[in-house]
């Protein structure tokens, strides 16, 4: 089975009570399974029933009223998906540009 490769990034509101503790408890889990690569950047190399149980972990993690959670799977055959939760909607890079 092929394994993905997988960019995590996070964006935690440490300025509630839990928020800390949530920071963490993410990074934890990213670093369990992947090579930090900036400060709220992980690069995850994962079989696909690892990328189950991690994605798992993390969306039990993070609070999506106030954190923002982006999954970037890299590679040839999925180089456009992005998958996004939480507060920050993404951009469409690819839309129009209004100024």
């Amino acid at each position: 089975m092929k394994k993905l490769t997988v960019l995590i990034c996070y964006d935690v509101r440490v300025s509630d009570s839990e928020g800390p503790r949530r920071l963490r408890r993410i990074a934890r889990a990213c670093r369990d399974h992947g090579v930090r690569v900036q400060f709220s950047v992980f690069e995850c190399v994962l079989e696909p029933k690892d990328w189950v149980v991690l994605r798992a972990r993390l969306l039990s993690e993070f609070d999506a009223a106030g954190d923002s959670l982006r999954f970037y799977f890299l590679g040839a055959d999925t180089a456009k998906r992005t998958e996004h939760h939480g507060v920050r909607l993404p951009l469409d890079v690819e839309g129009p540009l209004i100024l």
